[in-house]
């Protein structure tokens, strides 16, 4: 924790600089876009996201590739969205990254490759597992930048590690806990963004909340099936790492996921509500990659199978929920 990066300029990127600088380190930012990077020098505020938080020059040095902050930092957490992800540690070579400490807090799945971002690191960049590590939720960053109490879990196969990062980013407003279920918590961080934009398109569609109940109480018990089939591992679903960070996103008026939902149910195409909300939302790709899983592996998804027909088979949203109404119990 001598030297941290951060690689992401996102709302998230930002909010975890803000804890980082609260807590005193001085933090290397990678924020490869160059007029948002430009405004950050002169104004030491992100333009686009979090605009509220105030930067602290004096514990922050900027960088403009990926590069530039591998020779900085030793400590590197990767805070983009996973649709933007593999193009940028596809030009990272092995011998460059294999010896630093590797966190992701990047709620999605690579889609082409159909990894998570531990496992990339590990299989295809040569990252020691004991050097890895996750940062999750429930955390809109939102409430981060606004000082609100928030709950992380920081999960490494190394509980040292764990620890350590959990103690950097603990302050008044952010509590911490540890885990090792890296991977388990990496898909349930996906699967709940999917969740929660099948519940949207319900809402949208003008479902009400009794219904909305029920679909929630189906989607957790559909994440803790994917979850005990792919990545066995004694867990608590009930832990807010699974089940926290799946009800925030479906009913955060934060959440990406669930607006997006609630637009194509209200009768948005799908490349209309992404152009209006001009922020990712992580499901619309983690649903694909899932259903490659779930289909090799052979496991019932009835949620994520409705919004994979809908998102990429262009079915009818109102059709699909009618029929998933008569599928869950």
């Amino acid at each position: 924790m001598q030297s941290i990066g951060i690689i992401g300029e996102g709302s998230w990127g930002t909010a975890l600089l803000k804890i980082f600088q609260h807590k005193g380190f001085f933090v290397h930012w990678l924020v490869q876009d160059d007029e948002i990077r430009t405004y950050v020098e002169k104004n030491l505020h992100n333009p686009t996201y979090l605009t509220d938080v105030e930067i602290n020059s004096t514990l922050l040095q900027l960088h403009s590739s990926i590069h530039s902050i591998l020779k900085s930092a030793d400590t590197l957490l990767f805070v983009l969205p996973s649709a933007y992800t593999e193009e940028l540690l596809l030009k990272i070579k092995p011998e460059k990254i294999q010896n630093k400490i590797c966190f992701s807090a990047i709620k999605g799945i690579l889609p082409h490759c159909h990894l998570t971002v531990c496992q990339y690191l590990h299989e295809q960049l040569n990252v020691p597992e004991h050097q890895l590590g996750f940062i999750s939720g429930p955390s809109h960053a939102e409430e981060i930048a606004m000082e609100r109490l928030t709950y992380l879990t920081v999960l490494s196969y190394n509980m040292e590690l764990a620890t350590e990062m959990a103690e950097a980013l603990s302050c008044r407003y952010v509590k911490t806990r540890i885990n090792s279920d890296v991977t388990g918590a990496e898909y349930a961080t996906a699967l709940k963004n999917v969740m929660a934009i099948t519940i949207g398109i319900a809402h949208g569609l003008g479902y009400g909340d009794n219904f909305i109940a029920v679909m929630v109480s189906n989607a957790i018990k559909e994440i803790e099936h994917f979850l005990t089939c792919v990545v066995p591992h004694i867990r608590k679903i009930t832990d807010y790492v699974y089940l926290g960070d799946l009800l925030v996103t479906c009913y955060s008026q934060f959440s990406r996921n669930r607006t997006l939902g609630i637009m194509l149910g209200k009768g948005y195409s799908i490349k209309a509500a992404q152009l209006e909300m001009n922020m990712v939302a992580e499901g619309y790709y983690a649903v694909k990659s899932i259903m490659k899983i779930a289909k090799e592996k052979n496991i019932d998804m009835p949620i994520s199978q409705a919004l994979f027909q809908i998102l990429y088979e262009r079915f009818s949203p109102s059709v699909e929920i009618r029929l998933l109404t008569e599928k869950i119990y």
